[in-house]
């Protein structure tokens, strides 16, 4: 088997298999945001709790790179902090958009492929968007203790 049919087996099996596909009790902060270049549709549902990504969920519809993207993309933050989450929304784009030659942690390089496309790259960060959005509406930091 070679490095590209790998590729796309890992994108398959998220696509056909999602992980944390559907909704939360409870979310901390829900952000849902659409392409409409190409259609794809994607809602983040977070919970957080003292600077930690407790749960994570996401729903929508897409091209299987989006919705692969999405699965990855959930599977990493899931019991990470809120830092380590703004780093991988951070870093996959510019990994794609070529800011960075070095993909991040995880099986993110299945996406490589996609930098030959410009229109697909939106599809592959369409879930990373709709977190670091998340991110900035500031519901995911951490509380301050009170009195201090």
């Amino acid at each position: 088997m070679d490095l590209d049919e790998l590729y796309r087996e890992v994108i398959l099996d998220h696509n056909q298999n999602p992980r944390h596909r559907g909704h939360l009790d409870q979310p901390t902060v829900t952000v849902g945001l659409h392409n409409p270049t190409c259609g794809d549709q994607v809602v983040l549902e977070i919970r957080a709790r003292d600077g930690v990504i407790e749960d994570v969920a996401f729903s929508g519809q897409g091209c299987s790179i989006s919705m692969a993207s999405a699965s990855m993309l959930c599977e990493s933050i899931a019991g990470r902090s809120v830092e380590e989450a703004r780093a991988l929304a951070e870093g996959f784009p510019d990994f794609l958009t070529g800011k960075r030659d070095d993909p991040p942690p995880g099986e993110w390089e299945a996406l490589a492929g996609v930098k030959k496309f410009p229109a697909r790259v939106k599809c592959a960060t369409l879930a990373h968007n709709a977190l670091k959005k998340a991110l900035a509406d500031g519901a995911l930091a951490p509380k301050a203790a009170p009195g201090s």
